[in-house]
């Protein structure tokens, strides 16, 4: 047995002995037995770069028991209408498998306005769940162990104040915060990329994020505060390549944001997750899932200088191609997303949600949901994906497919990298003097020149050319369009849902403590002027009951707002 195999096999029996397999029939559907792992024949060549499951630098997963130690984390993205009725939705959501949960919220909490803002008028609990305090989140989990039960919060803009009331609601429920774990998105860059649900120009968004990077890591060390978010940049029409280079990039400059903290990379860089798409294209999807391990645990440990395994993992979650779903032919998105998540699984991730059916029109009804979830479990389950580690590693294919991914990748970043030095300061010696860091700097400038915004509008023109002439095609828009489908019956969000939760909301204003709030958000900003961590008093105005317009609007006001640049 040559020396690389030796070394898994030794983790491997390490993690069977200490019970971290699972015990669970690791057979085919026959029968026959299969082994936890394959690699080359014994005496055969290794290529370090590919590996062994559980060995830097990690193309072929984490973990040398892949799926057999943990499988991944069923976790369905889910909200609508009010928290009570959200609340419902996770207790269902759980009791039927799922093992964590993945909130979305409605538009206002996402532009951190609160319910009865003129601005949020017909938008409350639509696209998700509404939050205007504290007291909603604590309906939210209400009767969820949270410290049992992994949370997933999507939001970026008002991340912080977001995540400030679900650390509240943990305290009144009577939860340890420091045993909280789970993801907050947080991530900022991919909104002037992308998704465009930014609150303040880049540096006040920065200083936010900088300072919950060394709040959670003091104090809350289990829940990873930043999950770097490629998923909508690809839904805003990327490339795979551009996809996970631009997330990367990212990735790069929230390592040097908290290293210019003085923080220690080992430390806080384990607190750092991502979130990718997963399209159609199966092994392409594969590819870059490998590839951005590779490329993470590489970075991590030469140009940043992490020497501990947790600190070069690249952990990630993966939805399925919301994009991809038609709305004509609906029923043949359970397909899609059926072969999205496959991809997913054979690419390693650690937690996964799948579209429902239905989600083109509205958000998921309970049935489509409920098909969603069994989507997953049927993989898991059934298919026999969670019994090998990697299995499609060594494919001529996707090794190759993998290598390509990665070397598109490194041309992007030498771009990105390459653009924040142009007319930059330099020191004595000639060096390029960065606030933060070199990719930050590029990221940045890309940001403000427009070239991120105007390299995901060409790609996505690109496709769509392809579309038009039939040179892609896609079943039911394209090709193969007769269909004997009827319309589905959707979920509509009630109108009672808004004024229910403004009168909710105008009741909690009037029996709270107004001194105390004012106390509190004048503090808050004095924290925003004097440079202190923002974290504590703005978990202070959120156990008054300050709302999210409230917090949000007061930083506005001292901050300003931020116009992208126009360029196509």
């Amino acid at each position: 047995m040559d020396d690389a195999r030796a070394r898994w096999q030794a983790r491997f029996d390490s993690a069977l002995t200490a019970g971290r397999v699972r015990d669970a029939d690791f057979t085919t559907l026959s029968g026959q037995e299969v082994d936890p792992v394959y690699g080359p024949p014994d005496g055969a060549p290794v290529d370090e770069r590919v590996g062994w499951p559980g060995e830097y630098p990690f193309t072929r997963g984490l973990h040398p028991t892949g799926y057999r130690g943990r499988a991944w984390t069923i976790r369905q993205f889910a909200g609508f209408g009010n928290a009570e009725q959200s609340n419902d939705r996770y207790r269902k959501i759980l009791a039927n498998g799922g093992g964590g949960l993945s909130v979305a919220f409605d538009m206002p909490t996402l532009m951190g306005k609160d319910s009865d803002d003129p601005r949020s008028l017909g938008e409350v609990g639509h696209c998700g769940v509404a939050i205007d305090s504290a007291a909603d989140m604590e309906v939210l989990f209400r009767g969820i162990p949270l410290d049992e039960v992994t949370t997933s919060m999507t939001i970026s803009g008002p991340a912080v104040p977001v995540f400030c009331m679900y650390l509240v609601a943990a305290e009144r429920a009577g939860v340890d915060t420091r045993r909280l774990d789970g993801t907050l998105q947080t991530d900022i860059f991919k909104e002037y990329m992308a998704q465009k649900e930014w609150l303040f120009g880049p540096g006040p968004h920065l200083r936010l994020i900088g300072d919950l990077l060394e709040h959670c890591a003091a104090e809350v060390p289990r829940y990873k505060p930043v999950s770097v978010s490629g998923y909508h940049i690809r839904e805003a029409g990327s490339t795979a390549a551009q996809e996970l280079a631009f997330t990367l990039a990212d990735g790069f400059a929230y390592v040097e944001l908290g290293l210019s903290r003085g923080l220690d990379v080992d430390v806080f860089a384990p607190g750092l997750s991502f979130f990718f798409d997963a399209h159609i294209d199966l092994f392409e999807e594969v590819a870059k899932f490998r590839a951005a391990r590779r490329i993470w645990a590489r970075w991590l440990r030469e140009r940043y200088g992490a020497t501990t395994d947790k600190a070069q993992w690249l952990r990630f979650h993966t939805q399925t191609a919301g994009v991809s779903l038609t709305a004509q032919q609906p029923y043949t998105n359970v397909v899609r997303t059926a072969v999205e998540a496959l991809a997913a699984v054979f690419g390693g991730t650690n937690s996964l949600h799948t579209n429902a059916l239905d989600e083109t029109l509205a958000l998921p009804s309970e049935q489509a949901a409920e098909i969603a979830l069994r989507t997953q479990q049927v993989l898991a389950e059934e298919t026999g994906v969670a019994n090998v580690a990697d299995p499609l590693g060594g494919s001529w294919y996707v090794e190759a497919l993998t290598d390509r991914m990665e070397a598109d990748a490194e041309r992007i970043f030498a771009t990105i990298e390459a653009m924040g030095e142009a007319g930059r300061d330099r020191a004595a010696d000639g060096s390029v003097v960065h606030e933060v860091g070199p990719m930050t700097s590029g990221v940045l400038r890309g940001i403000e020149d427009g070239w991120f915004l105007a390299e995901i509008a060409d790609a996505s023109f690109a496709y769509q050319v392809a579309l038009e002439k039939g040179e892609k095609r896609v079943v039911g828009v394209n090709c193969h369009t007769e269909s004997v489908s009827t319309p589905l019956e959707i979920l509509r969000v009630g109108h009672e849902v808004e004024t229910d939760q403004v009168a909710a909301l105008q009741a909690r204003r009037s029996a709270r403590d107004d001194g105390a709030v004012r106390a509190a958000l004048a503090d808050l900003l004095a924290a925003a002027r004097d440079g202190r961590n923002m974290v504590p008093p703005m978990l202070q105005a959120c156990r008054a009951e300050a709302t999210l317009g409230e917090i949000c609007g007061l930083l506005q006001e001292e901050w300003g707002g931020y116009t992208e640049p126009a360029r196509f």
